[in-house]
């Protein structure tokens, strides 16, 4: 039983920690643009070697 003190605030942490990453993530704009990546791999911009 007293190994649930210890969990919980442990948990809590953890939890809270990864929601600022996420709430960072949206803000700093890593979802803006999510389908540009895949359509920028099947553009051929590269030029031939001559």
């Amino acid at each position: 039983m007293t190994g649930l003190l210890y969990l919980i605030p442990i948990a809590l942490f953890m939890g809270a920690i990864g929601l600022a990453a996420f709430i960072w993530s949206l803000k700093s704009g890593q979802f803006d643009d999510l389908e540009g990546a895949s359509w920028r791999i099947l553009q051929d911009d590269d030029k031939p070697k001559s």
